[in-house]
């Protein structure tokens, strides 16, 4: 992989998690429309923080960890099997139709914007931590990614850092401009198509994942067999 292809991966892997209906998706909508569009923003400022935090952790503090062959081509497999089957669950949901941004309106963002709108920032880290779907997320598929982009060294993390966060960042950024306006400029059935667009490359993207990982497990396990 180059710098730019950990940047674009990062990119395209982050707004199949940001797009996503959860909680940081519905206090940004419900921010939005009482506070305005900087909610977006700030949301993610906060939730970058906690991802900055990850990365910063995983990348030195487990640096033997990550070189050790055997975990490297499981956490790989298994993070491709959790990255397929987010894709998968992004292309049924876009088909059938069970995703909406007026859903999470209604839904998310009146339990949830109360806190948003007091503190977005501490919002954004609250929520993402308390989210089994991010942990899972940053358990397997996170972890696989920081593992490739530290083949390039610091480089690399940056530039996954920077793709990852970007797209997070454009998102929310998109979501508050749509409802500090008071309707929505994008409708439900371009959000379901981008979602399905996502889906189809990201389960490319997990066949990649578990391809270089068997390889790794194939040669410490079955080599000579």
């Amino acid at each position: 992989m180059t710098l730019w292809t950990i940047f674009a991966s990062a990119f395209l892997i982050g707004f199949s998690g940001a797009m996503m209906p959860g909680p940081m998706l519905g206090v940004t909508i419900d921010g939005s429309l009482k506070k305005g569009w900087i909610v977006g923003p700030l949301v993610v400022l906060g939730h970058g923080v906690l991802e900055l935090t990850l990365i910063i952790v995983m990348t030195f503090g487990l640096r033997d960890f990550f070189s050790n062959p055997q975990v490297a081509g499981f956490i790989g497999f298994f993070g491709g099997i959790f990255l397929a089957w987010m894709g998968y669950g992004m292309i049924k949901s876009s088909i059938e139709g069970s995703i909406s941004l007026e859903s999470v309106e209604s839904k998310d963002g009146e339990s949830d914007g109360r806190m948003g709108i007091k503190n977005p920032i501490l919002t954004g880290i609250l929520v993402s931590a308390t989210n089994p779907y991010f942990i899972l997320w940053w358990a397997s598929t996170g972890m696989e990614s920081i593992r490739m982009a530290n083949v390039l060294g610091f480089a690399g993390i940056i530039f996954f850092f920077a793709g990852h966060i970007l797209s997070d960042f454009i998102w929310y950024l998109a979501i508050s401009l749509t409802f500090s306006k008071g309707k929505m400029i994008m409708s439900d059935s371009i959000y379901r198509l981008i979602v399905l667009l996502l889906g189809i490359f990201i389960v490319g993207f997990s066949i990649y994942f578990m391809n270089n990982s068997w390889a790794i497990i194939k040669n410490l396990f079955f080599i000579g067999l």
